[in-house]
This record gives C-alpha cells, sequence and structure tokens, in this order.
C-alpha cells in the first residue's frame, strides 16, 4: 500500500503542477475573471496540493498495523485518501468555469480526504497498559 500512495501521491502532484499551468495559461487570463470562478480554480489547485501530500507522506510513513482490525481500517482509510486525488483533479477539470454553483466533485474530495485522515488516525490509536 505504500508504494500505491507514493506514485498516486507524486501523480498528484503533477497533476497540481499542470493544473498550475492551465491557470497560467487560460483564456482568458485569471485576472479577467470573476472572481468567484477565479476563488474556483486557485481552491480546486490547492486541494490537489494537499490530497497529493497526504498520499506522498502516507507512502513514505505508513506502518501496517498488527491487528486485523486496525489494518482493516487503514485500508478503508487509504481507499479514501487514495479517491481524493481523482475527485478533486475532476473538480478542477469540471467545476471550475461555473462559479460557486457546482461543488459536489470537491466536497466529496475533501469528505474522502478527511475521511481517510480519521481512519487512520482511529487505526493508528492504541490503547496502552489495558489491563491496568
Amino acid at each position: 500500500m505504500r508504494r500505491i500512495h507514493l506514485v498516486w501521491g507524486i501523480l498528484a502532484l503533477v497533476a497540481f503542477a499542470v493544473s498550475g499551468q492551465v491557470m497560467l495559461r487560460h483564456v482568458p487570463p485569471m485576472h479577467l475573471l470573476g472572481d468567484d470562478v477565479r476563488l474556483m480554480y486557485r481552491s480546486r489547485h490547492i486541494y490537489l496540493l494537499g490530497s497529493g501530500i497526504a498520499n506522498v507522506l502516507l507512502g513514505l510513513y505508513v506502518v501496517p498495523r498488527k491487528e486485523l482490525w486496525q489494518r482493516g481500517i487503514q485500508y478503508a482509510g487509504s481507499l479514501l485518501l487514495l479517491a481524493a486525488p481523482l475527485l478533486l483533479g475532476l473538480a478542477f477539470v469540471t467545476e471550475t468555469g461555473h462559479g460557486l454553483d457546482r461543488t459536489g466533485r470537491s466536497a466529496r474530495g475533501l469528505q474522502a480526504m478527511v475521511g481517510g485522515t480519521l481512519l487512520h488516525f482511529i487505526a493508528a490509536v492504541r490503547r496502552e497498559n489495558a489491563g491496568a
């Protein structure tokens, strides 16, 4: 799972760089767009960065838990965190030109990031001295 997170995170960071180039070369130029549309582009661009960083960090540091239930929770969290860059990349492509009217994919992508992070947190919590 570590390698998948690392590779997927790097691909998300590449998508972040590509989305930056899209904004740089946008026709008409970004500064001529309305505030709401510019906000949509920038926020989706930054969301891609966050999802890429989260996946790269998991790829570098995640350690599979010994307990089966903890590994299951980690796996579920990983699936959510792997889905986030895809949802957020699609949000950049489909939501940005419409202003604040359509935000479903980005909302689901952010929810996947939060949910995956919480599941990894739950899997990492250990009860020390449970018998004491």
